[in-house]
């Protein structure tokens, strides 16, 4: 006959359960330091690297200077050159390390043969989403482009976008504001802008001529991140820019066309999550069979989110017929939408999204390039202004460290 098994104390059970609960805490704290170490390398590897590029070389570089009024202010007559950039998403953890360093690598490759006067950047500088990135450190990302940027010596400045601060993220928008305007970057012309307008990074640069009138202004806004429960942005639900803001930029315009002698400057705007006329504009265009209708000019690019989505805020709270009513804004610049890069005139207003850069986000996207590159602006002397999509693998764009081997097919070419 088989021996009965002896029946465990209470306290047996307890040193049982003990014991494996020790064991699981240690081999979380080996693979934890496991983690860190090698995100230590990985980002330090990073930062040798953009210690090694060359400044960009400009034959006259515009230097800003904070006007009388409190404006950050170039003055030329010439040409404006803006590079927009978007959606870099540099995830800074010990999971993203190879593909930070090809974001970085693509972005100082176009950034040093457009050579433009101004980079903004509409969004996802930072993309610290532990299960791509292995890290919910946000800062980590940031600071290798903001080392990047003063390492190339060009100015820049950005608008928040949704993955720059997550919820989980260790660093909120306050502490990130305070990062870019702590003084240890120059080139940085970001500002926190006003507390009664929400947000972080809502401010205007300008671009004056050598008679002192304004011939641009830049306008950034903070559009925020998710809405209605949607914490963690797992359902898509986006944010927009808010009233309260929409009457600062209204407030802006007009404080901006009393210091232009009574005439109202021509203006551009940038941020991150599309506003919901991107969606009527393009939708409008694509159930008129492809077509122009009386609303809407095509003018390049396309919708290559898969079934031609484009992803907007959920909420409309006035900012497009705030930006008809005032008549200031010819151009609006979002990203948000990595395969989106279509640039369309709704209205009389120029709505164009920008080319991303991303290698981490979306899945698989290191291996497509069809949709990666930059935007670049030319704002005339007169207030005027044009914009052109730009692959990233162009001949012109000639890179420190060797470019990865792409398909040029659509992301959802297999779809």
């Amino acid at each position: 006959m088989k021996k009965a098994k002896e029946k465990k104390t209470p306290k047996q059970r307890f040193r049982k359960f003990l014991k494996i609960f020790l064991i699981i805490v240690l081999v979380i704290a080996i693979l934890c330091s496991i983690a860190t170490v090698v995100t230590v390398i990985g980002t330090k590897s990073n930062a040798n690297f953009i210690s090694t590029l060359s400044s960009v070389e400009y034959s006259e570089q515009l230097v800003p200077e904070t006007d009388e009024n409190g404006y950050v202010t170039f003055t030329t007559d010439r040409d404006f050159k803006v590079l927009q950039l978007t959606d870099v998403h540099i995830g800074g953890g010990f999971m993203s390390t190879n593909k930070d360093s090809m974001a970085i690598n693509a972005v100082a490759a176009m950034v040093t043969a457009e050579k433009p006067d101004l980079v903004i950047v509409t969004g996802d500088i930072a993309y610290p989403v532990p299960f791509q990135a292995g890290t919910f450190n946000n800062k980590t990302g940031a600071k290798l482009f903001a080392q990047l940027m003063e390492q190339l010596g060009v100015y820049w400045c950005f608008a928040f976008g949704n993955h720059d601060t997550e919820a989980y993220s260790y660093y909120s928008r306050e502490d990130m504001s305070d990062f870019y305007t702590g003084g240890d970057y120059s080139h940085c012309l970001f500002s926190a802008g006003p507390a009664d307008a929400d947000g972080f990074g809502n401010y205007i640069i300008n671009v004056k001529n050598t008679k002192g009138e304004i011939t641009q202004s830049l306008v950034m806004f903070d559009s925020h991140s998710y809405v209605d429960g949607d914490i963690f942005g797992a359902l898509w639900k986006y944010d927009s820019i808010h009233e309260n803001q929409i009457e600062w930029y209204k407030n802006e315009m007009n404080h901006l066309q009393q210091m232009n002698n009574g005439k109202m400057p021509k203006s551009l705007a940038f941020f991150h999550i599309p506003a919901q006329e991107y969606r009527d504009a393009w939708y409008e265009y694509r159930d008129n069979g492809f077509n122009d209708t009386d609303n809407v000019k095509y003018i390049y690019g396309k919708a290559g989110e898969k079934n031609l989505v484009v992803y907007t805020g959920e909420h409309n709270y006035g900012f497009f017929d705030a930006v008809k009513e005032v008549g200031s804004t010819q151009g609006i610049f979002c990203g948000h939408d990595h395969l989106n890069n279509f640039s369309i005139d709704y209205q009389g207003v120029r709505l164009t999204y920008g080319y991303s850069v991303d290698y981490l986000a979306y899945q698989g996207i290191m291996k497509y390039g069809l949709q990666r590159g930059c935007t670049v602006i030319m704002v005339k002397p007169d207030g005027t202004f044009d914009c052109t999509g730009e692959n990233y693998y162009q001949d012109k764009y000639q890179s420190a460290k060797e470019k990865e081997q792409v398909t040029m097919e659509d992301y959802n070419s297999e779809d």
